[in-house]
């Protein structure tokens, strides 16, 4: 069962080009259910029907597996077959129609407009806050995903036209507006660059090192900086890209403009921000509305 997962992952890797990531995932799942199975002495995958992945699926719910986690292990499992079948492995595919246990979807986090903006007000001119100031805005003016601003080259980016070219998810290429703020903060960060930058290096954002900066590193600065604000609130930065959208579909109401700058495959990821901006009106209907008041005693 192993030999095959590696052989599916360098399938993965070669054939469909996926992240690291990506295939980091594929791998744990898979791995998992092999040797879920292989507790039960069953060896192979041909060797498995619908009822005993039904068995793994409520062993997984007993474990506390959210039902996300299910959903993209079940995932992961279906690929696989995908691929068996395709290699002519196996004939037919025993995790159609399974289904993972429905959960509760959670609404993001976002930091109001107020907390962002006073992160955002960065008086400190030494370099690695100047180039921490710049990130920040980006993320938050073009709804960038960490990988996608970590990958972000100089040239990706068009002053003149206040644009940007990121690389998405499943290599997927597309064109960003770049707001005001963003602009003044990245000629001020480009201006300081070569201060860290190695000569060769052709990442647009550096760590101190002189090399791209890492995602892991990214996380950290903001994190530094929130508590450096005093902000209340734990930051990582796709709390910025919720903010983004969440404040931009506030203003706009243009759920398919939102989907689109985003990079979502499927306008069903995109809606979850509908139900935070519900959520939003709800409280200001509850606080203002007569009807809604609570009578004072």
């Amino acid at each position: 069962m192993k030999k095959t997962i590696e052989k599916f992952i360098h399938y993965l890797k070669v054939e469909r080009q996926l992240s690291p990531h990506t295939l980091s995932a594929y791998q744990r799942d898979l791995t998992q259910a092999a040797e879920y199975f292989a507790e039960l002495e069953i060896d192979c995958w041909f060797g498995i029907n619908s009822h005993q992945y039904r068995a793994y699926i409520a062993r997984q719910h007993r474990k506390n597996c959210s039902g996300k986690t299910i959903q993209r292990q079940l995932s992961s499992l279906r690929r696989l077959y995908e691929f068996l079948i395709k290699e002519q492995l196996v004939t037919n595919n025993p995790l159609k129609g399974l289904k993972a246990p429905k959960t509760g979807r959670k609404l993001p986090k976002a930091p109001d407009i107020e907390q962002i903006e006073h992160l955002l007000q960065n008086t400190d001119n030494d370099t690695l806050h100047v180039r921490d100031r710049a990130m920040f805005e980006l993320i938050y003016s073009s709804g960038l995903r960490l990988s996608e601003l970590t990958g972000v080259d100089c040239i990706d980016i068009k002053f003149q036209d206040k644009q940007l070219r990121v690389l998405g998810k499943g290599n997927k290429e597309r064109e960003l507006p770049i707001g005001r703020k963003a602009i003044e903060a990245l000629r001020q960060w480009i201006k300081v660059r070569a201060n860290l930058a190695k000569s060769d290096e052709q990442a647009l954002f550096v760590s101190r090192f002189g090399t791209r900066i890492s995602q892991r590193g990214v996380q950290q600065r903001l994190e530094k900086m929130a508590i450096e604000h005093g902000l209340p609130i734990h930051l990582h930065p796709h709390m910025l890209r919720h903010s983004f959208a969440s404040h931009l579909l506030e203003s706009s109401g243009d759920l398919r403009a939102v989907q689109e700058l985003l990079g979502h495959a499927d306008i069903s990821t995109t809606q979850i921000y509908t139900h935070l901006d519900f959520q939003h009106l709800a409280e200001v209907y509850d606080k203002a509305h007569p009807r809604a008041r609570k009578k004072k005693i």
